[in-house]
Protein backbone atom coordinates (compact mmCIF):
# COMPACT_ATOMS: atom_id res chain seq x y z
CA UNK A 1 0.00 0.00 0.00
CA UNK A 2 1.29 3.42 -0.54
CA UNK A 3 2.05 5.79 2.28
CA UNK A 4 0.19 8.84 2.14
CA UNK A 5 1.94 12.09 3.55
CA UNK A 6 -0.53 15.20 4.10
CA UNK A 7 0.21 18.45 3.44
CA UNK A 8 -1.20 21.98 2.56
CA UNK A 9 -1.74 22.55 -1.15
CA UNK A 10 0.36 25.28 -2.53
CA UNK A 11 0.19 26.86 -6.19
CA UNK A 12 2.19 24.51 -7.73
CA UNK A 13 0.68 21.37 -7.36
CA UNK A 14 -2.93 22.62 -9.35
CA UNK A 15 -1.66 21.12 -12.43
CA UNK A 16 -2.18 17.96 -10.14
CA UNK A 17 -5.31 19.28 -8.60
CA UNK A 18 -6.63 19.77 -12.25
CA UNK A 19 -6.30 16.70 -13.54
CA UNK A 20 -8.15 14.96 -10.72
CA UNK A 21 -10.66 17.17 -10.67
CA UNK A 22 -11.73 16.55 -14.31
CA UNK A 23 -11.55 12.63 -13.69
CA UNK A 24 -13.82 12.83 -10.75
CA UNK A 25 -16.28 15.47 -11.68
CA UNK A 26 -19.04 15.85 -14.42
CA UNK A 27 -18.61 19.51 -13.84
CA UNK A 28 -14.90 20.44 -12.35
CA UNK A 29 -13.76 23.78 -10.92
CA UNK A 30 -11.79 26.03 -12.54
CA UNK A 31 -8.25 26.52 -12.01
CA UNK A 32 -8.81 29.85 -10.86
CA UNK A 33 -11.29 28.76 -8.51
CA UNK A 34 -8.61 26.70 -6.63
CA UNK A 35 -6.49 29.25 -6.52
CA UNK A 36 -8.60 31.71 -5.38
CA UNK A 37 -8.88 29.28 -2.22
CA UNK A 38 -5.28 28.22 -1.73
CA UNK A 39 -5.24 31.83 -1.56
CA UNK A 40 -7.72 32.96 1.06
CA UNK A 41 -6.40 33.37 4.53
CA UNK A 42 -10.03 31.67 5.77
CA UNK A 43 -9.24 28.15 3.71
CA UNK A 44 -7.82 25.07 4.55
CA UNK A 45 -6.56 23.24 1.42
CA UNK A 46 -5.12 19.94 2.43
CA UNK A 47 -3.07 17.49 -0.52
CA UNK A 48 -2.67 13.36 0.30
CA UNK A 49 0.55 12.90 -1.63
CA UNK A 50 2.03 8.72 -2.13
CA UNK A 51 5.08 9.20 0.15
CA UNK A 52 6.87 6.57 -1.00
CA UNK A 53 6.61 7.38 -5.10
CA UNK A 54 9.96 9.12 -6.23
CA UNK A 55 7.44 12.18 -7.64
CA UNK A 56 5.16 12.45 -4.74
CA UNK A 57 2.08 12.39 -6.85
CA UNK A 58 -0.95 13.90 -5.83
CA UNK A 59 -3.81 11.15 -4.44
CA UNK A 60 -5.99 13.15 -3.46
CA UNK A 61 -7.00 16.44 -1.81
CA UNK A 62 -9.88 18.39 0.42
CA UNK A 63 -10.38 22.31 0.30
CA UNK A 64 -12.31 23.81 3.19
CA UNK A 65 -13.50 27.72 4.24
CA UNK A 66 -14.02 28.87 6.97
CA UNK A 67 -17.28 30.68 7.75
CA UNK A 68 -19.36 32.15 11.27
CA UNK A 69 -20.73 29.19 12.26
CA UNK A 70 -19.11 26.34 10.03
CA UNK A 71 -16.21 24.92 8.45
CA UNK A 72 -17.71 24.11 4.85
CA UNK A 73 -16.06 21.18 2.99
CA UNK A 74 -15.86 23.10 -0.66
CA UNK A 75 -14.55 20.26 -2.48
CA UNK A 76 -13.25 16.84 -1.39
CA UNK A 77 -11.62 14.26 -4.42
CA UNK A 78 -9.51 11.35 -4.58
CA UNK A 79 -7.73 10.39 -7.96
CA UNK A 80 -9.40 7.18 -9.37
CA UNK A 81 -6.71 4.55 -8.89
CA UNK A 82 -6.31 5.90 -5.29
CA UNK A 83 -9.99 5.06 -4.11
CA UNK A 84 -10.60 2.59 -1.68
CA UNK A 85 -7.74 3.21 0.33
CA UNK A 86 -8.78 5.13 3.24
CA UNK A 87 -7.47 8.61 1.86
CA UNK A 88 -10.79 10.74 1.61
CA UNK A 89 -10.86 9.39 5.59
CA UNK A 90 -7.50 10.66 6.30
CA UNK A 91 -8.11 14.20 4.92
CA UNK A 92 -10.97 14.69 6.96
CA UNK A 93 -9.80 13.48 9.99
CA UNK A 94 -6.64 15.68 9.50
CA UNK A 95 -9.21 18.60 8.95
CA UNK A 96 -11.10 17.21 12.21
CA UNK A 97 -7.85 17.67 14.00
CA UNK A 98 -6.40 20.97 12.66
CA UNK A 99 -9.50 22.45 13.73
CA UNK A 100 -9.94 20.56 17.16
CA UNK A 101 -9.38 23.60 18.86
CA UNK A 102 -12.33 26.00 17.38
CA UNK A 103 -15.05 24.68 19.49
CA UNK A 104 -17.83 27.07 17.93
CA UNK A 105 -17.47 25.85 14.69
CA UNK A 106 -18.96 22.63 13.37
CA UNK A 107 -18.85 21.04 9.79
CA UNK A 108 -20.94 21.07 6.81
CA UNK A 109 -21.00 19.75 3.13
CA UNK A 110 -23.34 18.94 0.32
CA UNK A 111 -23.38 15.60 -1.73
CA UNK A 112 -25.05 14.10 -4.41
CA UNK A 113 -27.72 12.13 -3.36
CA UNK A 114 -26.62 9.29 -5.62
CA UNK A 115 -23.43 9.05 -3.86
CA UNK A 116 -23.76 6.38 -1.72
CA UNK A 117 -20.04 5.45 -0.96
CA UNK A 118 -19.56 9.29 0.14
CA UNK A 119 -22.53 9.80 2.20
CA UNK A 120 -21.27 6.16 4.11
CA UNK A 121 -18.01 7.76 4.60
CA UNK A 122 -19.34 10.83 6.11
CA UNK A 123 -21.76 8.84 8.06
CA UNK A 124 -18.64 6.75 9.30
CA UNK A 125 -16.96 10.03 10.43
CA UNK A 126 -19.79 11.49 12.44
CA UNK A 127 -22.00 14.21 9.48
CA UNK A 128 -25.71 13.45 9.47
CA UNK A 129 -28.66 14.67 7.12
CA UNK A 130 -30.14 17.97 7.58
CA UNK A 131 -31.75 18.65 4.55
CA UNK A 132 -31.84 19.02 0.95
CA UNK A 133 -30.78 21.63 -2.00
CA UNK A 134 -32.98 20.68 -4.45
CA UNK A 135 -31.60 20.80 -7.94
CA UNK A 136 -27.93 22.09 -6.64
CA UNK A 137 -25.94 20.26 -9.50
CA UNK A 138 -25.63 22.33 -12.66
CA UNK A 139 -24.91 19.32 -14.94
CA UNK A 140 -28.03 16.99 -14.22
CA UNK A 141 -30.16 19.28 -11.62
CA UNK A 142 -29.59 16.17 -8.78
CA UNK A 143 -30.50 17.21 -5.53
CA UNK A 144 -28.07 17.45 -2.79
CA UNK A 145 -28.26 16.24 0.73
CA UNK A 146 -26.94 18.74 3.11
CA UNK A 147 -25.01 16.91 6.05
CA UNK A 148 -23.61 18.66 9.45
CA UNK A 149 -21.41 17.46 11.95
CA UNK A 150 -20.86 18.89 15.64
CA UNK A 151 -17.58 20.55 16.88
CA UNK A 152 -14.59 18.33 17.25
CA UNK A 153 -14.96 17.36 21.42
CA UNK A 154 -12.01 18.52 22.50
CA UNK A 155 -10.56 16.70 25.60
CA UNK A 156 -9.33 18.68 28.62
CA UNK A 157 -10.50 20.78 31.71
Amino acid sequence: MTTIELRLLALDDLTEIEEIERRSYPTPWSRSMFAGELAKPSSICLGAFAADEEDGSLAGYLVVSRYVDAWHVMNIAVDPPQRGRGVATMLLERLFDLTAEDVRRGYTLEVRVSNRKAIDLYERLGFTARGMRRGYYTDNREDALIMWKDPVAHGGA
